[in-house]
């Protein structure tokens, strides 16, 4: 693809993608589409050479991969790109309804490291997944999306509040309750879903069980500046990743081991059976490779690039940077570094990317966080400590991360994806 044929697509799969559940419901049907087979984790699998496949946990992760054409795995190793689906939100809580002074309001609770202030006053909308009883007594799952804007966080008039633009501390718990509507009495919760699956044409729901339900930000994704040189959208951390591993993946095409992950939970530490601190890739690996000395020394000719965006170097707050270190938008991907093992980049894994990206003509930044502040993290070491793979953490520079609405350099999304592109062709690494 183009430069404008990718950002189009990007903005579609991420207007697509207002929950983990629904990035990777719409990365399978990508994949599907292109011949990938899905394998139940329940079924025993029998892999064929150059076979493609993908595999699902808990409707909210994903690995597909690709099986080499004319070698063994042990021989060729594997290239991996691990990403994750989540991105802090406000989830709404299991019995949410409350009814104050004739407003119909949900309670929420806060996933991730959010930043909070932006939350107000944007047209809201939920989505997610929703546990059920149909009318045949089967218990199942569905996705359920309301698309259009039904909630609102209002702010405090500044009349009413002199200090509000002097670093106000929001409390979650008071602050943050959605307004939904108006009406005499509380609503049910459980009963809007129902109605709202059958609108959105699930006509056996019988009774809703439970529910995994996000509110979002219903503004599309844009490109803005005056030459359009910047993607504003939400969750761009890390969907962007995501989106990115799947087109170089598909991109890619190639006959060697190529293998995507994207994890749940993230944000939240990764510890979790769909996690990146969980089994999954690892119980996919194992089946891949069952013979545990062959599957060593795969494991020893593989690779994993850990890709989760950076933190670039903001015009208004450029002193919270190294000087050496404040990665541009639109100067190209990358490198993070962490002499602590926040980041699992070493020299080899980063010498390698800077190859590649050479061959592709396209210029790499380094990011090292300033020594008196603390450094976030990523799937990276998660995964470089639970395979013994060799590991490189990367990403695209962006602005306001963690916030309800943030910013890439739409270059630099065309840039890592090409490099991806070339690793995942690479014969070995």
């Amino acid at each position: 693809m183009n430069m404008s044929e990718l950002l189009t697509d990007l903005q579609q799969f991420l207007a697509a993608s207002p929950t983990p559940f629904h990035a990777v419901a719409e990365m399978s049907k990508r994949l599907e589409k292109v011949g990938f087979t899905q394998l139940l984790e329940t079924d025993q699998w029998n892999l064929e050479k150059g076979g493609r496949y993908f595999t699902l946990r808990n409707g909210s992760s994903i690995v597909a991969w690709v099986m080499p054409q004319n070698r063994e795995l042990v021989e060729s190793g594997i290239r991996m790109v691990g990403a994750h689906t989540d991105s802090p939100c406000l989830k709404v809580k299991p019995q949410p309804e409350l009814h104050k002074h004739g407003y119909h309001q949900l309670g929420v609770e806060v996933y991730g490291g959010v930043l909070l202030n932006p939350w107000f006053d944007r047209d809201l909308s939920m989505a997610g997944r929703v546990s059920y009883l149909s009318k045949d007594g089967d218990r199942l799952n569905a996705l359920v999306d309301f698309k259009k804007p039904v909630a609102v966080i209002p702010s405090l008039a500044i009349h009413l509040d002199r200090e509000a633009n002097s670093s106000r501390k929001i409390n979650a718990q008071t602050f943050l309750p959605v307004i939904l509507g108006q009406g005499e009495e509380k609503s049910d919760f459980k009963q809007l879903l129902a109605e709202q699956m059958r609108a959105e044409g699930n006509h056996s729901v019988e009774k809703v069980l439970d529910y995994e339900i996000s509110l979002y930000d219903t503004q599309p994704p844009s490109l803005i500046g005056l030459s359009e040189e910047f993607l504003v959208s939400a969750r761009l951390d890390n969907l962007l990743s995501c989106y990115m591993g799947l087109a170089a993946l598909l991109e890619a095409d190639t006959a060697e081991g190529a293998l995507l992950v994207c994890n749940d939970h993230e944000e939240v530490g990764s510890m979790s059976a769909a996690g990146a601190q969980g089994p999954m890739l690892s119980q996919v690996i194992e089946r891949m490779v069952p013979e545990a000395e062959a599957r060593i020394r795969m494991i020893n000719r593989s690779m994993m690039i850990s890709a989760d965006n950076a933190h670039g170097i903001h015009p208004n707050f450029a002193d919270k940077h190294d000087a050496n270190h404040g990665p541009l938008l639109n100067a190209g991907p990358v490198i993070k570094l962490n002499a602590n093992q926040r980041y699992a980049t070493n020299s080899e894994t980063s010498a390698l990317f800077r190859d590649l990206a050479m061959t592709e003509e396209v210029e790499v930044q380094a990011f090292v966080v300033r020594s008196d502040m603390g450094c976030g993290s990523t799937i990276g070491p998660i995964t470089a400590s639970e395979l013994g793979v060799k590991t490189l953490d990367i990403g695209v520079p962006q602005f306001a991360m963690h916030s309800i609405r943030e910013m890439a350099g739409a270059q630099d999304i065309q840039s890592l994806t090409r490099v991806l592109v070339k690793y995942f062709r690479e014969h070995q690494v």
